[in-house]
């Protein structure tokens, strides 16, 4: 049995998996760069192409990639905190479920052995995979992206709910996203 197979028997999909919904990743052991975000959207969710949308689009602009690389080089792996669309929440989308990552991430991370940077989107990946405290505030995370650097790249997550954060900081996209796309060139061309 392989683990997408697993993930869709693990009972605690069964609401989604009941609904003909499959579980959205992509863990090719080519992969060089891994993104790992919050939870598909309903978009992507009922199109089952990760970042198959609005967001998908400023991220791979900010990755200074195509479509092409991002889905079919075999170069960039996608694990979500939560492999389903959890549901709407009063504003956005609910957050992703707990203990997923908690279960799944280690083995799909070991899937990916070529991996030399991952890209951390938001701050559930990033609350998770940096142990920040709830005090820690994002912004200055991503600010000081470098001392998370080789392993970890921190960045915002790019929906266009965060147009007003971006247009606030400035600084993201003048110098963060151009360190991003130098360091996405060089892992992806050797």
């Amino acid at each position: 049995m392989t683990i997408f197979d697993e993930i869709v028997d693990d009972k605690v999909n069964s609401e989604f998996t009941s609904k003909g919904l499959k579980p959205i990743y992509h863990a090719p052991t080519s992969a060089k760069i891994v993104i790992i975000g919050q939870a598909p959207g309903l978009r992507v969710q009922n199109s089952g192409i990760m970042w198959n949308d609005a967001s998908g689009d400023r991220l791979r602009d900010w990755m200074g990639i195509s479509k092409d690389v991002f889905y079919n080089s075999g170069k960039i792996g996608v694990i979500p905190m939560d492999f389903y669309y959890p549901g709407k929440a009063k504003s956005g989308d609910l957050p992703p479920r707990k203990g997923i990552a908690d279960k799944w991430h280690p083995r799909l991370l070991k899937q990916m052995p070529n991996a030399q940077m991952t890209i951390l989107v938001g701050s559930y990946a990033q609350k998770y995979y940096l142990k920040l405290n709830s005090q820690d505030k994002i912004t200055t995370v991503i600010k000081d992206y470098q001392k998370y650097l080789p392993n970890y790249f921190p960045i915002v997550h790019p929906s266009p709910r965060n147009n007003i954060w971006l247009k606030k900081n400035p600084w993201f996209e003048q110098e963060v996203v151009p360190d991003l796309q130098k360091m996405i060139s060089q892992i992806i061309s050797n």
